[in-house]
């Protein structure tokens, strides 16, 4: 087992109108065809069931994730119009959520620190 290293992630929960489903499938493809190009990003993909979509993706540091959220901006004004952010959670290291959180505060996330864990 090795400690598990540091990163950050951060995870939105939506709820999209049904009628538009096929349209928020469109945006998922662009937002992952988006996110593959950032040097920062080291997992990213999203799930669904009915119409809830949840996103996981991870980054190497406050940085990256906060890189991210600017590279993504325009995809997030169109999915907004379509969807709504029914919850949004940030995880990370101490100083990764002390850098977080005033440029998200707009964004009303959870805010959780990492405590303990391992990765094989």
């Amino acid at each position: 087992m090795k400690e598990l290293p540091a990163f950050c992630s951060i995870h939105p929960y939506f709820r999209v109108n049904p009628e538009q489903m096929h349209k928020f499938d469109e945006l998922m493809n662009a937002f992952v065809d988006k996110t593959q190009k950032e040097e920062g990003v080291m997992f990213y993909g999203f799930t669904s069931h009915g119409n809830e979509v949840y996103c996981r993706e991870g980054y190497i540091n406050a940085h990256a994730l906060l890189h991210h959220i600017d590279n993504v901006s325009e995809l997030l004004d169109e999915a907004s119009k379509i969807a709504e952010i029914t919850r949004l959670e940030v995880h990370g290291s101490e100083a990764d959520i002390t850098h977080l959180r005033e440029p998200l505060a707009h964004l009303k996330p959870y805010f959780y620190t990492f405590k303990e864990g391992f990765i094989r």
